[in-house]
């Protein structure tokens, strides 16, 4: 058990770069078109448009590890919005109204916000030169 114990820095910080990283493919994908899919070229005024401002900029934000907790807090709620607005009308459960992802997404970020970044984050960096 304690061998896992040990890794467990190294984990957070890896979960915070893959869904910082699976959240900016969302953004990238509405506004740079990659990859190319069905949200590309999302009018910024639009609710997925805000959405996409959200992954972009807080997605790139998580990847380096800087603002994380802000950051990862702004997404969960994002998340939570999305969840609700647009799956959970189709039905209660995530499986059937396709909400499952967004539904993970809100509470990996709000566990990043709430565990911080790990040590391999500018975060950190910052918080040692102090």
């Amino acid at each position: 058990m304690d061998t896992w114990k040990r890794f467990e820095p190294v984990f957070l910080s890896l979960l915070r770069v893959m869904a910082g990283l699976l959240v900016l493919q969302h953004g990238t994908s509405k506004f740079l078109n990659v990859p190319i899919g069905p949200m590309n070229n999302m009018p910024i005024q639009s609710m997925f448009g805000a959405a996409g401002v959200f992954e972009l900029v807080c997605g790139l934000l998580l990847v380096i590890g800087l603002f994380t907790r802000p950051a990862a807090f702004l997404l969960s709620g994002m998340s939570a919005i999305g969840y609700f607005y647009i799956h959970a009308p189709r039905g209660f459960f995530p499986l059937l109204n396709g909400g499952g992802m967004v539904a993970l997404f809100c509470f990996v970020f709000l566990f990043l916000s709430a565990a911080g970044g790990g040590p391999f984050s500018v975060d950190r960096l910052i918080r040692q030169k102090d």
